[in-house]
């Protein structure tokens, strides 16, 4: 079940849990992810080059892309 994100940390937190969630194998045993922060970071990197360009443009398709490359 889904909710709405009203703000970035939100969505941060979001993300954090999902990748976690989904991906059970990369949690170390003592709840510590490298490869999760790794791709947290990366899209945090995407996301804000985004908004410091200004531009709506694209967002959605470089993000998804951004993550399929990620988990592939």
């Amino acid at each position: 079940m889904s909710h709405q994100i009203h703000t970035y940390t939100e969505l941060q937190q979001q993300i954090h849990d999902d990748l976690r969630i989904q991906h059970p194998e990369w949690v170390e045993p003592n709840g510590e992810s490298p490869k999760c922060d790794s791709y947290e970071a990366r899209l945090t990197e995407m996301l804000d080059t985004l908004t410091r360009r200004g531009s709506n443009e694209g967002k959605t398709d470089t993000v998804r892309q951004t993550i399929r490359e990620g988990i592939a």
